[in-house]
C-alpha cells in the first residue's frame, strides 16, 4: 500500500497530476528532501482534514472545560461574586495567575525537556522586538476587559466584545495569516451580527465602558495575531506552546502588575480586609493562586488550537462556547430567551457551520503543497532555502514580522488612542 505522506521522488521533474486530475507544480527539491512538504490527492486531503478535525476538537473541548471552570470560579459563582468571596481586584488576581503559569511551564520543561523544550531559544533582540509586544498587548487586553466590567453589564460587554472577531480577521489579513476572501468576511460579519442579537437585552449604555471593550477587542485581535506568528517561528524557539507560555508569562505578569498598581493600587489591595492578618492573607492567597493552574491549562489549550488551526478558527471556537453556554443555561437553569435572542443563536450557528464548510473546502481543494496538518504552505517560504544555512532561513511569518514591525504597530496604535485611554480610566475611577 502506498504511503499517503510519501514525498515526491524528484522535485525537478515536470508537473504531476493528483487523483482528481488537478495539475500540480512540483515542490522544490529542498522541501522534498527535508520531508516536510507533501503533495496529497483530494481523497487524502479529505482523510487528513477529518483526522485533524478530531484532534482539534479534543483541544477545543479541553479549552472549553478549563475556560468554563475558570469563568464560574472567578466571575459567576465565587471569586468576584458579591454573594461569595467578593474580591474586588481582578487585575491583581490575573497578575498572580501569570506567576503560576510561569512556574508550571518551568516545571513542565524541567520534567519533560524532550516534549516541551525546543532546540532553540529566542535571542535578546528577537525577544524584545517580537515577544514583548505580544505580552504587553495581551496584558492590556485582559486589563481593559476587566476594567470595562466595572462600569457595564455583562450582556452589553458581550455585545461589544463580539467585535473582536472582526479585529481578529483584520489582523489576520494584515499579517498574511489568512488569505483575503470576501466569502470569509461575509461569514464573519454574519456570526458577529448573530452574537449581537443573541445577547441583545435592555442594556445600560456607558460610553467609557464601551470604549474600553472596543480597545480590548482591538488589542485582542492584535495579540492573537502576534501569538500565532510566535508559535509558527521555529527559529525563535517558541513554536512549542509550553515554551511560549514560559517566555510570555513574565512579560504579561510585569505589564499587569504595572496596570494593577495604576488602576487598583497595591496599597488598596494589601490594605483591604482580605490581607488583614496572617490567616486572612493565607486564605486570600490560596483563593488567588489556585485558579492559576486552571488558567495554565486553558492557555496551553488555546496555544495548541492557534498553532494547529490559526487565530480565526480559535475565535470562532470562542463564539461557539458562548452559544453552548447560553443554550445550556436555557435548558438546565431555565433562563428565558426572547425571540430576538433565539434568532441570534440560530444565525450564529449557521455562520459557524458556513465557516467550517469554508475551511473544509479550502483545505481539500488546495492544489499546493500541504504541511503535516493539511494547511497550505506558502510557496515563498520555500524560495531560496537550499542556498541558505539553517540558522539564516526565513519563514513566511519571519518576513511578516520584519515587514509589519509589530512593536511599531503597537506603539502607533496606543499613541493615537492614548487620549481616549486616559479619559476612560478617569471615568472608571470616578
Amino acid at each position: 500500500m502506498p504511503n499517503e505522506y510519501a514525498p515526491l521522488n524528484d522535485g525537478r521533474a515536470g508537473p504531476e497530476d493528483d487523483a482528481d486530475g488537478l495539475e500540480l507544480e512540483s515542490a522544490k527539491p529542498t522541501g522534498a528532501d527535508r520531508g516536510d512538504v507533501r503533495i496529497l490527492s483530494r481523497e487524502e486531503r479529505k482523510r487528513l482534514w477529518w483526522k485533524d478535525a478530531l484532534i482539534n476538537s479534543l483541544f477545543i473541548a479541553s479549552w472549553f472545560i478549563f475556560a468554563t471552570i475558570l469563568s464560574v470560579y472567578n466571575k459567576a459563582r465565587w471569586m468576584f461574586s458579591p454573594n461569595h468571596f467578593n474580591f474586588p481586584f481582578p487585575l491583581f488576581v490575573t497578575t498572580f495567575h501569570m506567576v503560576v503559569q510561569f512556574i508550571l511551564a518551568s516545571v513542565a520543561r524541567a520534567l519533560f525537556p524532550r516534549l516541551f523544550v525546543p532546540t532553540r531559544r529566542p535571542t535578546l533582540r528577537d525577544y524584545g522586538k517580537k515577544a514583548v509586544p505580544c505580552g504587553v498587548t495581551t496584558s492590556l487586553d485582559i486589563g481593559f476587559s476587566n476594567l470595562s466590567l466595572k462600569t457595564i453589564t455583562l450582556s452589553f460587554y458581550t455585545m461589544c466584545k463580539s467585535s473582536s472577531l472582526v479585529f481578529v480577521l483584520g489582523f489576520a489579513f494584515l499579517f498574511h495569516l489568512e488569505k483575503f476572501s470576501l466569502r470569509l468576511i461575509l461569514v464573519i460579519l454574519l456570526i458577529t451580527s448573530g452574537v449581537v442579537l443573541m445577547v441583545a437585552t435592555e442594556t445600560h449604555f456607558v460610553l467609557s465602558g464601551m470604549i474600553l471593550v472596543f480597545l480590548a477587542s482591538a488589542l485582542g485581535g492584535l495579540r492573537w495575531a502576534l501569538t500565532q506568528m510566535l508559535l509558527q517561528k521555529k527559529g525563535m524557539g517558541m513554536d512549542n506552546p509550553c515554551a511560549t507560555v514560559f517566555w510570555l508569562a513574565p512579560i504579561m505578569g510585569v505589564s499587569l502588575a504595572m496596570l494593577c498598581g495604576v488602576v487598583e493600587g497595591f496599597g488598596n489591595v494589601f490594605g483591604s480586609a482580605f490581607f488583614d492578618g496572617f490567616r486572612a492573607s493565607l486564605r486570600t492567597g490560596l483563593y488567588v493562586l489556585a485558579p492559576g493552574a486552571i488558567a495554565f491549562f486553558m492557555v496551553l489549550s488555546e496555544f495548541y488550537i492557534i498553532q494547529r488551526t490559526g487565530i480565526v478558527p480559535m475565535s470562532i471556537a470562542g463564539i461557539f462556547k458562548e452559544v453552548t453556554t447560553i443554550v445550556l443555561s436555557t435548558w438546565v437553569f431555565g433562563d428565558q430567551l426572547t425571540p430576538i435572542n433565539i434568532t441570534g443563536v440560530a444565525i450564529t450557528i449557521c455562520g459557524i457551520a458556513l465557516f467550517t464548510f469554508h475551511k473544509y473546502r479550502k483545505s481539500i481543494d488546495s492544489p499546493i503543497p500541504l504541511d503535516a496538518h493539511g494547511n497550505p504552505i506558502e510557496p515563498d517560504s520555500l524560495e531560496g532555502e537550499e542556498s541558505q544555512p539553517l540558522t539564516e532561513r526565513r519563514s513566511y511569518t519571519d518576513q511578516a514580522f520584519e515587514v509589519r514591525r509589530p512593536s511599531v504597530l503597537l506603539s502607533t496604535f496606543l499613541m493615537y488612542l492614548g487620549p481616549l485611554l486616559v479619559r476612560s480610566l478617569r471615568l472608571v475611577r470616578g
